[in-house]
């Protein structure tokens, strides 16, 4: 039995992208943020070309959220797709490729820049390539829109890495279209799972109220938000963008309100979806305050859409697909309750920490939330990721 369990643990590890990625993105975040203290406390110094936020930032893009991103998308595109999931050699050599980018991202002040912006790019420039490739492949073109954020996101990369290089204008310019890209998918991939399994789970309960079908209240707010969100990336101050991210906000807001989020509050796993986009809603109402009003932070709204948004919607998929796609019942345990919690409560706390002019407690209090959410995770759920699908 042990020595069929190891000789199946690894091709089941590298059998489809959510098992090796999401156990990468959950270790790598708490990682992360634990490393991003150290240099705010204790004054830690990594070989990096980075300063230590222009580290942070990278990391918790294009380390932690990307990693995550590629687990959702190489699970969900064969269910797109009707094709076979991306596996194997080809499934390792791009965790390979993303564990080179987070070594060079620590010592690369150690390497030729040229060499270390081409192992930082391998990654990012691979997963559009292999996505590209698996939607394309299927002729379907309702996905084809899937492929272009993956690809900005590999552009922002660049920006990023050629901002230390001499073109500081344009690390600016990079994690915000970064964040765009990835609010994006955010809100395009929410429509369609949100209101989709919270339908089914009223229905199966034979719940009436059941979420409002997709029309064009949807694609107007979805194309305003997506505008807006733009015009921030380039002009991130001004009337008409704070007036375009207010406009946005509102419009999901009513997108969201449609859901209905408020039936499934006795399943936490459901739940937890709908909070997220509520965090997305709110980080994109502060950013368009903070272009009203200049005593506003920034800071706020940016980790409302962060440390609330994306880390609330990464973990509440996360759990989600790991327990369908091996088997589990879908119901969060008291395990997966506790990492909602946290991570609700780490957004909350880095929120309030910017609006009293990032508090040092309160962000310490932050950063031991988000690791011990994203711990547990790994805890919890990897050794999932080891272990083949169950029947049931």
């Amino acid at each position: 039995m042990n020595r069929r369990l190891r000789t199946e643990s690894p091709r089941t590890f590298l059998s489809c992208g959510f098992r090796p990625f999401f156990l990468a993105a959950a270790g790598w975040s708490a990682i992360a943020i634990a490393l991003w203290m150290a240099m705010l406390t204790a004054g830690l110094r990594l070989p990096t070309r980075f300063d230590p936020l222009s580290w942070h930032i990278h990391e918790m893009i294009f380390g932690f959220v990307l990693a995550a991103v590629a687990g959702f998308l190489l699970t969900a595109i064969p269910n797109w797709t009707g094709r076979k999931p991306v596996s194997g050699a080809l499934l390792g050599s791009l965790v390979g490729l993303w564990l080179l980018a987070r070594i060079d991202a620590i010592v690369c002040a150690w390497i030729a820049p040229w060499l270390a912006i081409a192992i930082d790019m391998a990654f990012p420039l691979a997963l559009a390539a292999v996505v590209a490739r698996e939607i394309l492949a299927a002729h379907n073109r309702s996905n084809y829109p899937i492929i272009a954020p993956v690809v900005v996101i590999a552009a922002a990369n660049l920006l990023m890495d050629l901002s230390l290089e001499g073109y500081g204008v344009l690390g600016g310019y990079g994690w915000r279209l970064a964040l765009v890209a990835i609010l994006i998918l955010v809100s395009v991939l929410g429509g369609r799972i949100v209101p989709a399994f919270t339908r089914n789970w009223l229905v199966n309960r034979r719940k009436e109220g059941l979420p409002a079908a997709t029309n064009m209240i949807d694609r107007v707010s979805l194309g305003v938000l997506h505008t807006a969100l733009m015009i921030w990336v380039f002009r991130p101050t001004g009337t008409v963008t704070g007036l375009a991210l207010l406009a946005g906000a509102g419009l999901n807001l009513w997108r969201l309100l449609r859901w209905r989020g408020i039936a499934t509050r006795a399943e936490p796993l459901l739940l937890i979806l709908h909070i997220g986009y509520g965090w997305l809603v709110l980080g994109v109402a502060a950013l368009g305050v903070a272009n009203f009003d200049p005593a506003f932070p920034l800071s706020a709204a940016i980790h409302s859409l962060t440390v609330g948004a994306i880390g609330t919607m990464i973990l509440a998929v996360m759990t989600r697909v790991t327990r369908g796609h091996t088997g589990r019942e879908l119901t969060a345990d008291v395990a997966t309750r506790v990492i909602y919690g946290l991570v609700i409560l780490a957004a909350a706390a880095r929120v309030a920490a910017a609006l009293n002019g990032d508090a040092r407690a309160l962000l310490i209090a932050s950063a031991a939330l988000w690791i011990g959410a994203f711990g547990l995770f790994v805890v919890r759920y990897g050794p999932l990721a080891l272990r083949p699908r169950v029947a049931r």
